[in-house]
C-alpha cells in the first residue's frame, strides 16, 4: 500500500485527455438538427443503463436539481419506453442487456431517437474487447446523437438536449 501511495504522490494529477473514440464504432451516427418539428415542444426521455459504472447516472440525476433543471426546457425522464420519444443509453451493451435494450427500443413509438451518453456507450471506453460486452450502443441500435465524456458533465448533457430542442 505504501508503494502505491508513493507512486500516486510521485505521478501527481494529470489532466483528463479527450476520448479516443468520439463516436460509435459500428452503426451510423446522425446528428438531428431539431426534434421540435417532429415531436412537439417537449421531449420524454427513457434512460436505460446497459452496463455502466453509474458515473453517467450520477450526472443524469444532477440534471434534475435546481441548478440545471432540465424540465424547464421541456425535457423529462419517463419510466416507460411507451411514453418516450428518446432512448438515452449509458454504458457498453452487455450480453445480458442486448435483448432488453432492443425491446425498449421497439416499445418506443415512432418517431424515436437514440442518444448514447458517455465514452462507454459511444465506443466501449475501457470495456472494449471484453467477453461480457456486445459492443457500443451503435452496434445494437441506430444511434442518432453521441455525447462523449467519462462521465460527461451535466453542462454538456444539458447543452446537447437544449440543442435538440432548438427550432
Amino acid at each position: 500500500m505504501h508503494k502505491l501511495l508513493r507512486q500516486i504522490l510521485k505521478t501527481g494529477i494529470h489532466p483528463r485527455r479527450p476520448s479516443a473514440h468520439p463516436g460509435p464504432r459500428c452503426g451510423a451516427k446522425a446528428s438531428p438538427a431539431s426534434l421540435t418539428a417532429e415531436l412537439g415542444r417537449s421531449l420524454a426521455v427513457r434512460h436505460v443503463d446497459s452496463g455502466s459504472c453509474n458515473g453517467c447516472e450520477l450526472e443524469i440525476q444532477a440534471l434534475g436539481n435546481a441548478v440545471y433543471n432540465l424540465a424547464a426546457i421541456g425535457v423529462r425522464l419517463v419510466a416507460s419506453p411507451r411514453h418516450a420519444d428518446i432512448l438515452l443509453v449509458t454504458g457498453p451493451v452487455t450480453r445480458a442487456m442486448a435483448d432488453p435494450l432492443r425491446m425498449a427500443y421497439d416499445a418506443i413509438p415512432d418517431p424515436k431517437r437514440v442518444v448514447a451518453l458517455g465514452d462507454c456507450a459511444c465506443g466501449c471506453g475501457v470495456y472494449t474487447a471484453n467477453y461480457a460486452t456486445v459492443g457500443a450502443v451503435g452496434c445494437v441500435l441506430p444511434v442518432d446523437l453521441t455525447i462523449p465524456g467519462c462521465p460527461p458533465p451535466p453542462e454538456i448533457i444539458y447543452e446537447a438536449f437544449a440543442a435538440l430542442m432548438r427550432p
